[in-house]
């Protein structure tokens, strides 16, 4: 049988790559993820504009642009997508509070002890959820909580990364501050260290794109002081720490993370803690589409969480060593 016009514009394929390409605007990388061939998805976008009677991109030297066809597909695809979501939320609000999957997206810069120590506590309790916990970038967290393959993201906030707030809610966990690790003798009695008291050693940080490399830049730049010099970016607040304090480097690092470490032990080996002036703040949240707090298990599990604190609270339970 010959597909309708319609079956040809709106197969989940066809979608997928497109909005791919629309997200990388780069052919060789969108099919790289999507796992095909250049020549491949090619093809299926040239077999799309065909079918719509209208090409979606252009060219300007070598760089792909939506056109106006390709941006009134995209307003429309994304308009798709999300009541499909809505569907399939719909559907799983009758759904019991204590079985089930539940996917968590983690920002890889938190420490995550007590979202663990809490999984573990209602596994115990409810045998038969399935708690999915994923480290992800920002990048990561935004694109999965928009195609809704996370059902909780826990990040940090406020995040310029998320454009469009309207279908999607916070719950606050704690408020977070970044405290500043050096191996400035000159320094060790200030309770707190002016930007410019922090750039005459390199730095060891995240990569590129994380939320607390982003908003180090962001901190500089309002300070108009010259970022100071990498030597070194990982991915995890434990590889940093270890590498500042091996190698004499400076770094930044929430103080949520900072609290069970023995302060002693590092003045020891001349490295101090202090605060950032003018001190860089944000908080530690829950994010999820509006609806999913609506899923017996995800409402249940929000609620749980906030027993959990009640009985402990967060940094207290930081501090409980394994």
């Amino acid at each position: 049988m010959k597909k309708t016009r319609q079956e040809n514009i709106f197969s989940s394929k066809t979608l997928t790559y497109f909005l791919q390409l629309a997200d990388t605007m780069n052919y060789t990388q969108a099919a790289q993820i999507l796992g095909i061939t250049q020549p491949a998805l090619t093809q299926q976008i040239k077999k799309l504009e065909k079918t719509i009677g209208s090409p979606l991109f252009y060219s300007i030297g070598k760089k792909l642009k939506l056109s106006a066809a390709g941006n009134i597909m995209l307003k429309s695809t994304k308009e798709i997508y999300s009541i499909l979501n809505e569907t399939a939320d719909e559907i799983e609000q009758s759904n019991s509070a204590t079985s089930g999957e539940i996917n968590i997206g983690v920002l890889s810069s938190i420490q995550d002890k007590v979202l663990e120590d809490f999984s573990i506590e209602m596994y115990k309790e409810n045998p038969s959820l399935t708690i999915n916990l994923r480290m992800l970038t920002r990048k990561e967290i935004w694109e999965s909580l928009e195609n809704n393959q996370i059902d909780l993201a826990i990040m940090y906030l406020p995040d310029s990364s998320i454009k469009n707030w309207k279908p999607y809610e916070a719950k606050k966990i704690i408020s977070d501050d970044l405290m500043f690790i050096h191996h400035n003798k000159k320094l060790s009695n200030n309770s707190k260290v002016r930007f410019q008291d922090t750039i005459d050693t390199p730095w060891v940080t995240y990569p590129e794109g994380y939320f607390l490399d982003f908003i180090l830049k962001e901190k500089f730049k309002n300070q108009l002081v010259d970022l100071p010099t990498s030597a070194a970016r990982f991915t995890t607040p434990n590889q940093i720490l270890k590498f500042a304090l091996e190698t004499g480097s400076n770094t930044a690092l929430p103080s949520s993370f900072m609290i069970d470490k023995d302060v002693n032990k590092m003045e020891n080996i001349d490295a101090w803690v202090s605060k950032m002036t003018p001190n860089i703040k944000f908080d530690l949240a829950f994010v999820y589409r509006k609806n999913k707090r609506l899923i017996p298990r995800i409402g249940n599990f929000l609620d749980q969480f906030d027993k959990f604190l009640e009985e402990k609270d967060y940094l207290s339970r930081l501090k409980e060593k394994d």
